[in-house]
């Protein structure tokens, strides 16, 4: 399992309406991606949930290396490139995946929260711990899903959590969720 997300940060006075747009009409394409375990269609407004900025920052779970690559290269990945510029892309390895007990339903908000890996703790018990804290978001009420992912390029965790409402029980930066493409999710590895 691999976990990405880029952001694309707009100015204060972008009109969010054209992201909401161009999520409601491209938003399927990824409905049935060979590889992909969901993407949220992810935004932040500025001023909405303690939000400084307004973004457009999706993020992915994949089952395969070889789906993510053939978004990225060649895919439709290339009309974000081609609109926005090309944004950075932060990749980090899957430690676990937890179904919440909302799990059928659509999700309204997201949550994602990092926190450096510390110097001097023993990597296999932060990581059994990342993993036990997945379970923990999966298992509040209100909860979709729990996933966490660790980037050892700069030994950051991450979080992730979808929330059935808008009041999530997690720490983090909060995002709409405006779209979910999610063709291989029950085959996310536990």
């Amino acid at each position: 399992m691999h976990a990405m997300q880029y952001e694309l940060t707009l100015p204060a006075d972008y009109d969010m309406g054209i992201i909401r747009r161009r999520v409601a009409g491209k938003g399927h394409l990824l409905d049935d991606w060979q590889g992909l375990g969901f993407k949220a269609y992810l935004v932040r407004e500025r001023g909405m949930h303690g939000s400084p900025v307004n973004q457009y920052a999706p993020f992915y779970l994949w089952n395969t290396v070889a789906g993510m690559n053939a978004f990225l290269w060649g895919g439709p990945f290339q009309g974000i490139v081609d609109d926005f510029g090309r944004p950075s892309v932060r990749q980090w390895s899957g430690l676990a995946y937890e179904e919440g007990g909302a799990a059928g339903s659509p999700a309204q908000v997201a949550v994602l929260w990092r926190q450096q890996v510390p110097d001097g703790v023993l990597s296999t018990d932060f990581m059994v711990d990342a993993a036990r804290e997945t379970g923990r978001l999966a298992g509040e009420d209100g909860a979709v899903l729990a996933a966490s992912a660790v980037d050892t390029s700069r030994w950051q965790l991450i979080h992730f959590s979808l929330w059935e409402n808008d009041t999530p029980k997690a720490d983090g930066d909060v995002y709409e969720v405006l779209h979910m493409s999610a063709p291989g999710r029950d085959r996310l590895p536990g």
